[in-house]
């Protein structure tokens, strides 16, 4: 037998950076938010970060992490940046601000990636750290007495989440003009809320799930609401682990509530506490501790929900006696499985919706009749044929999954998303548009809905309500990177379809940007890029999808594309024009 490979470690200086109201940003202009930070980026920040020789090891849309050989370099680098973005002169509403953190630790080396609690106390630190500001760790600050000098203030012994044991935090202090607050995304004209991501104090990690579950069940029930604007899952989720100042998740969410709470597990009792809060003044509006047997999870949930509400609009309490409409499965490992596939299919990749698909068969197995398993079932195989094709081959299960889903709960939202997609997906508009309402009548907040309908819309020439329903689901959900994608995508076709191909390249781009892999997002790219003329561009992008499929082509376009008619011909020809193989 041969013994492993010795686990590969070395001692780093690690600065991890994140920009601030990045969802804010992104909602009042997302292409000159894009821009600025690319500009900003090749500008200052990049130079910055090689002047120093520093390494970007990853990215995310709004943040970096860097590691340096040196930690005198890491510190040179994050206040120079700071200096530097501080004297940019940039509107206050329109402003890109940062925060950062810097560690010098021990990390794991895996490839070009790093990994390790001197990661993941930089990560810590930076969320710590003001808008502008930096926060470091002791072994920082001791590493750099004599080499550096730059004034700081003391915050003691901090407990940081996931890590093991206290972490002496210290700020950079330096002078800055007063920059006034962001501007705040306007409030919408009905009872607006954003429920936070309950904590799991069940000292059990695995039993994460049940604060997750908990607080999908309650979003679900109160965007069944019509009079309410409710803030979608997976931009709330983005808070999840983070110390959260709830002024500043109204801000950047545009909401005038903030809904928090916690879960505590103790053998079959549940105990679930919950405060609504009034986000511009902080002030507690509404707080109940709910101590359960675990049989009851389903009616505490609906409780939870029926008491928000009374607290916003005790009037729409009393004419609506609001209540939970979903039908939970019996079995609570069932549950589980479908809690943790929506959580995966919102990651938007191939490797994570594969293992949502099992999670869903796996809820199927235990629990026939629970129609949310079998409409994210008929989702998940829709996305898998995104990166494989092979629609025709799929088809037939996806539609048995629909229906079945449909059959035991016709007023589940997700069972006419599933239906909705599938029938744009075989060329029918009219009917898909359809599916997609009922949607959206079931739940009017459904932003992935509000995404999705703008294909069928754009192809059936309903430009500007397509377009209306795409910046509608990136208002609903602004850091919800799935909906982001079926939102771009929609943008990308309306303005395909409208024979704006400039416009289409953005989205497209912007499309690709978001995910890599996305088939779609090349096809449109190429078309629209030929259409504009640019040729030389338009067969750049056409290589670059043969090397994600080799065996792309016109044929395998007309067997998976949901498009006809002259469309479809403008479309093929765009792709011919750009050198698209025939088969």
């Amino acid at each position: 037998m041969v013994d492993p490979l010795p686990v590969q470690r070395k001692l780093a200086a690690i600065l991890a950076a994140d920009v601030v109201g990045y969802s804010r940003l992104m909602g009042a202009d997302e292409e000159g938010t894009l821009a600025r930070l690319k500009a900003l980026r090749a500008e200052l920040i990049d130079p910055a970060i090689a002047r120093h020789n520093g390494r970007i090891v990853k990215t995310t849309g709004d943040g970096l992490l860097v590691e340096f050989a040196s930690v005198v370099d890491a510190m040179r680098c994050a206040t120079q940046w700071q200096a530097a973005m501080a004297e940019r002169a940039e509107p206050g509403d329109t402003r890109i601000e940062w925060r950062i953190g810097v560690n010098l630790g021990d990390v794991i080396i895996d490839g070009a990636d790093i990994f390790g609690d001197g990661v993941n106390i930089a990560a810590r630190l930076e969320v710590m750290a003001a808008p502008g500001g930096i926060c470091i760790s002791r072994t920082v600050v001791t590493q750099t007495r004599g080499k550096l000098d730059f004034p700081l203030e003391d915050l003691g012994e901090q407990a940081l989440k996931n890590i093991a044991q206290p972490v002496h935090v210290f700020r950079v202090l330096a002078e800055r003009k007063p920059m006034p607050e962001p501007a705040a995304l306007p409030l919408p004209d009905k009872p607006s809320i954003a429920v936070l991501p309950f904590q799991n104090i069940s000292g059990d990690p695995e039993q994460e799930y049940f604060a997750d579950g908990m607080v999908e069940e309650i979003i679900t029930a109160l965007s069944k609401i019509r009079w309410f604007f409710v803030i979608a899952r997976n931009s709330t989720f983005t808070y999840k682990g983070r110390a959260v100042d709830v002024k500043e998740v109204g801000r950047e969410l545009g909401v005038r509530y903030v809904l928090e709470g916690s879960v505590r597990r103790s053998g079959n009792r549940i105990r679930v506490t919950a405060q609504l809060v009034e986000a511009e003044t902080g002030n507690h509006v509404w707080a109940e501790r709910y101590d359960r047997d675990l049989a009851d999870i389903f009616a505490v949930q609906d409780e939870i929900t029926e008491r928000v509400v009374a607290a916003i609009e005790p009037e729409l309490y009393a004419a609506e006696q609001v209540r939970s409409q979903s039908k939970p499965p019996e079995s609570l490992d069932a549950w589980e499985c479908v809690i943790r596939a929506l959580s995966l299919i919102g990651q938007g990749t191939r490797d994570e919706n594969t293992e949502a698909e099992a999670l869903c068969r796996r809820a199927i197995g235990i629990a026939p009749s629970y129609g949310r398993a079998h409409s994210l079932l008929a989702w998940a195989l829709l996305r898998r044929t995104f990166w494989s094709g092979g629609l025709q081959t799929v088809a037939p299960e996806v539609t048995t999954e629909t229906q079945t889903a449909l059959a035991h709960d016709d007023r589940d939202p997700w069972a006419h998303l599933a239906q909705g997609i599938l029938l744009h997906r075989l060329r029918r508009p009219g009917e898909a548009v359809r599916a997609l309402r009922r949607a959206l009548e079931l739940n009017p907040n459904f932003a992935l809905a509000h995404a999705s309908v703008g294909g069928p819309l754009a192809h059936q020439g309903a430009h500007q309500e397509a377009i209306d329903r795409a910046e509608h689901a990136l208002r609903l959900s602004p850091r919800d990177r799935l909906v982001s994608l079926y939102a771009s995508l929609a943008m990308a076709n309306v303005h395909f379809t409208a024979r704006r191909y400039p416009e289409s390249v953005i989205w497209a781009l912007n499309l690709i940007e978001k995910s890599p892999e996305y088939l779609p997002g090349h096809s449109i790219l190429i078309a629209a890029l030929a259409m504009e003329g640019d040729l030389t561009a338009a067969a750049a992008a056409r290589d670059t999808l043969l090397r994600l499929r080799p065996e792309f082509s016109l044929t395998w376009i007309a067997e998976n594309s949901p498009i006809t008619g002259e469309l479809a011909e403008r479309f093929r020809d765009a792709l011919r024009k750009a050198g698209v193989p025939e088969a």
